[in-house]
């Protein structure tokens, strides 16, 4: 028996007069219709390779004949008479013949020779076992240069330059002296100077420390902040201290 038609099934206890809850509404744009348009009017556009009108070629622009061909040079005149080699000597026309020298040649380069001076080899040097050889003179293996006169002599150059220099420094000094004589500034000795580098080696020291033992989490603004200048404070430190030990001597205004 089908169970879809027995008392007891599942389909029974649905009442007859349920209906399905109808579905809401889609939401459809107001530019549907306009973009339809503009799609299908760029698509009939683009059907074809290429844009869709081109211009028609005239009729009066045609292919002519012989237009592509490579135009000859003019044509020069042609003379058969004018003659292309320089003529042939005639039968009569014989040579000079019978001419000889009085020098004897083997007895001349003997001489040459046995009075010459011998040609020395060109000095190389090998560099490696399978006997590669390299001119020496420009290898820089001759101590050619040390044989000069003015070989270890200062050029005069330096001397010029040398003396600008000093020149240069002096007038630094002069002005210098007469600033510092102006604005009354004092300079620092030797033992004052490394007084005062100790002592910011000492405060840098002292601010790191306390750098060191604040907390691992920083998460308060009292926090941040003390850190921040920590961190400004050590920046200062180490920029003072590397002014003072690059610069020798250093220069204060006096207190009034």
């Amino acid at each position: 028996m089908d169970p879809t038609y027995s008392s007891e099934s599942i389909y029974n206890l649905i009442p007859s007069d349920w209906k399905e809850p109808p579905q809401p509404l889609r939401y459809i744009s107001i530019f549907k219709a306009n973009v339809k348009d503009d799609m299908q009017k760029f698509k009939t556009a683009m059907k074809t390779m290429g844009p869709a009108k081109l211009e028609v070629p005239s009729p009066k622009d045609f292919l002519k004949k012989h237009s592509k061909e490579k135009t000859l040079p003019p044509k020069k005149k042609f003379d058969r008479h004018e003659p292309k080699r320089p003529p042939v000597p005639l039968r009569t026309e014989h040579p000079v013949m019978g001419i000889q020298s009085e020098k004897n040649f083997i007895t001349t380069n003997a001489a040459d020779v046995i009075m010459g001076v011998a040609k020395k080899p060109k000095p190389v040097y090998v560099d490696r076992r399978t006997g590669d050889k390299h001119d020496l003179e420009t290898s820089g293996l001759v101590p050619k240069y040390i044989s000069k006169k003015d070989y270890g002599v200062t050029p005069e150059y330096i001397y010029k330059r040398n003396e600008e220099v000093k020149k240069a420094q002096e007038e630094y000094d002069n002005y210098i002296q007469e600033n510092l004589r102006k604005a009354a500034m004092k300079r620092l000795s030797d033992e004052e100077r490394e007084a005062v580098l100790q002592g910011l080696k000492k405060n840098w020291e002292e601010v790191h420390k306390e750098f060191q033992s604040l907390s691992v989490f920083i998460d308060s603004i009292p926090k941040k902040i003390r850190k921040q200048k920590l961190e400004e404070e050590m920046k200062q430190l180490e920029h003072d201290i590397g002014v003072l030990e690059k610069h020798k001597i250093v220069y204060i205004a006096n207190k009034k």
